[in-house]
């Protein structure tokens, strides 16, 4: 049994044949594939690909952001020019055109069902199974709000709908993907603090997933791991998932400063390159973070962020590079 384990973050590429014909049947069985070519390739904890997120309307977005604001009660998605033009004004929203939405009074869970969808994929597989979601630090830094006058405030409102939720999620880990505060460190306090809120909900293994961003192979946040190693250390969480592959085996040196209790999930797939990793250089990666982490801290190894972005063929290539490498890795110990 392998000491390390594999499992990805969570995005898969959307098939064509689910762009062209989008269906309850055609979703499930797009998921099914997903799953299978996990299970082919020896992933270790399956993701489902986060296609149920897929709307035909918004083809260019994984769902990320939409697929959890837009059921919430107590928001509109229809926008003025007023609304563009106080979002477009406040600071640390440039990495967004518009609003996700506007928030008009206290939100409520509206529609959002993550139970529905995680029983739908639980069904699929009877392999280890994690389920994520965007956290409430992410989703409220795209909302224009308009109720509760401060982020904070209103990350927390979201906090607390996502706990309602993931309490009764059927998985094995449920992993919290933040993509923001990578580039807002001073928020980190109050961030954790709302972020840990859903995590304590979670029944099963709760897991944090961090990245700088990606859209079109492009990193969004500016910043470092060393500005984050306190705010990993208040995750009350089993495990953070890093991206590393991109961004060189550096930071490891900040990463090993966080909090002993935290141990990792380390990139060593880079999502933002069509290249394919060979399994010597991912069995290198993973030595490298054993050497700088401790070998107990390696939980898993994972690609930096999801594969949405990427084509199939490229995907699937690098899924099974990443167990190749695992596997070339403790064979050689």
């Amino acid at each position: 049994m392998a000491l390390i384990k594999t499992t990805l973050v969570g995005s898969y590429p959307v098939p064509d044949w689910l762009v062209a014909l989008p269906g309850v049947q055609a979703l499930e069985d797009a998921t099914a594939v997903v799953l299978k070519v996990q299970e082919n390739a020896g992933i270790d904890l399956l993701v489902d690909g986060e296609l149920y997120r897929f709307d035909v309307n918004h083809p260019e977005t994984n769902g990320m952001i939409d697929y959890f604001v837009r059921p919430l009660g107590n928001v509109r998605t229809k926008l003025s020019r007023e609304d563009l033009g106080r979002f477009r004004a406040l600071e640390g929203m440039s990495f967004r055109a518009r609003p996700a939405a506007v928030v008009t009074g206290e939100l409520n869970e509206g529609s959002l069902d993550l139970i529905e969808d995680c029983r739908r994929v639980r069904a699929l597989t009877r392999g280890p199974l994690k389920f994520t979601v965007t956290g409430p630090h992410m989703l409220c830094k795209t909302l224009l709000d308009l109720h509760y006058g401060s982020t904070e405030k209103l990350c927390r409102a979201l906090a607390g709908i996502l706990a309602g939720q993931v309490k009764e999620l059927e998985a094995e880990v449920v992993q919290v993907d933040e993509a923001n505060i990578t580039g807002h460190p001073g928020e980190a306090e109050w961030a954790a603090e709302c972020i840990n809120i859903v995590l304590e909900a979670i029944p099963t293994t709760p897991a944090v997933h961090l990245c700088f961003g990606n859209y079109g192979g492009q990193t969004i946040q500016k910043g470092t791991w060393e500005a984050l190693t306190a705010f990993m250390g208040r995750l009350r969480c089993d495990h953070v998932l890093v991206e590393m592959a991109f961004r060189g085996p550096e930071e490891l040196k900040y990463l090993a400063q966080v909090d002993p209790r935290i141990g990792f999930g380390v990139g060593v797939i880079d999502i933002k390159s069509n290249i394919v990793e060979s399994a010597d250089q991912v069995a290198r990666r993973i030595g490298q973070a054993v050497k700088a982490l401790g070998a107990e801290r390696v939980k898993y190894v994972n690609p930096d962020c999801g594969f949405w972005m990427l084509k199939r063929s490229v995907a699937d290539r690098k899924i099974r590079a990443l167990v190749q490498g695992r596997d070339l890795f403790e064979g050689g110990k």
